[in-house]
């Protein structure tokens, strides 16, 4: 195989900004730790009151944010989606070579970027998001990225390419290709209000397509009914790989028949953006190298909390990583 992990998802450039206080909120109009949804235009007007701070802008998506770390961490690994013609865009890109030496991304001229704005508390890492969607949900097709997705060990894609939309047509076509080539398919549901929207389109992504899936504790629960320690086994009547992430009380993997309990790597919480999606990146390294669920989920724990540790949703220090790698790989590995 030419790949071990493909990724499909949505282009999102990420602007992390940390805010002393909830002033900036209360003038914006914000509500605090809630995601906001807003045009070009809107986006620009809150962008423009709080750049003073101080903004780190670096590629993210949940999605790109796992493939780049798989990447810095010296896995085969591309990513597919769609940014407009403009610098974002010529950011992402460079953003994306540089973690994976390469990228599938299709650009659209004249569109803009998406771009999700994260006002970071100073008092408890707690994040308040900004969405322009942009150019990221208006993929059309996959184009030749189907032919990546035959020579993958494994498709990754988040539940938020289901929300409607050309993405979600695409999306739909890549699932199908990987099960016409038998490439197992991970799924990381991504937000409860994901599922809230397409609870029943999720169910069938899940039960039709899936071989490892990714859920956080209110994930979990939106998808089920069922408190966290039940819903797992729900998940897993219809997957073989199920994860419920659960933030400082560590994970649960369940793994066919296997149940196990992974722990956390405390670290003082600067930006929680992107944890999860780490710890997708973690497990799923451990998963293509073969390693039992405990060492996978323990990967995954490490990589989360590397993440946690720093501003920005990926860690861009492969050694740091790779590291992390080397604490977690089973010693019979």
């Amino acid at each position: 195989m030419r790949y071990e992990v493909a990724g499909l998802g949505n282009a999102i450039v990420d602007v992390l900004v940390r805010i002393p206080d909830d002033t900036i909120l209360g003038r914006q109009g914000l509500k605090r730790g809630v995601m906001h949804p807003v045009d070009h235009a809107r986006w620009s007007e809150i962008y423009e009151d709080v750049k003073e701070l101080g903004a780190e802008i670096t590629a993210g998506g949940s999605c790109a944010n796992t493939i780049s770390a798989l990447g810095l961490a010296g896995r085969r690994v591309t990513f597919c989606g769609q940014v407009g013609g403009d610098q974002f865009g010529a950011l992402y890109r460079a953003q994306m070579r540089e973690a994976c030496g390469e990228d599938a991304l299709h650009e659209v001229r004249g569109a803009n970027t998406g771009k999700c704005l994260s006002l970071i508390s100073r008092s408890d890492a707690e994040r308040t998001l900004i969405t322009h969607l942009g150019a990221a949900t208006e993929l059309p097709h996959i184009g030749e990225f189907a032919a990546v997705i035959r020579q993958s060990r494994l498709l990754h894609v988040t539940g938020y390419l289901f929300l409607g939309g050309p993405m979600a047509d695409a999306a739909r076509f890549a699932l199908g290709v990987a099960q016409e080539a038998g490439v197992p398919v991970s799924i990381d549901v991504a937000d409860p209000f994901v599922i809230h929207a397409v609870r029943e389109e999720m169910w069938r992504v899940v039960r039709d397509h899936a071989s490892i899936v990714f859920l956080n504790a209110e994930e979990s629960t939106a998808l089920t009914d069922l408190p966290p320690a039940d819903a797992i086994h729900a998940v897993a009547a219809h997957v073989p790989t199920v994860i419920v992430k659960q933030g400082s009380k560590g994970s649960l993997v369940r793994h066919h028949e296997e149940l196990v309990r992974v722990g956390v790597h405390p670290v003082e919480a600067i930006d929680t953006t992107g944890a999860g999606d780490a710890y997708a990146a973690g497990f799923l390294y451990g998963f293509i190298e073969g390693w039992p669920p405990a060492a996978c989920g323990d990967l995954g724990s490490r990589f989360a909390s590397l993440t946690v540790g720093q501003i920005g949703p990926v860690v861009r220090d492969a050694a740091a990583l790779r590291r992390a790698v080397e604490h977690a790989r089973p010693r019979h590995a």
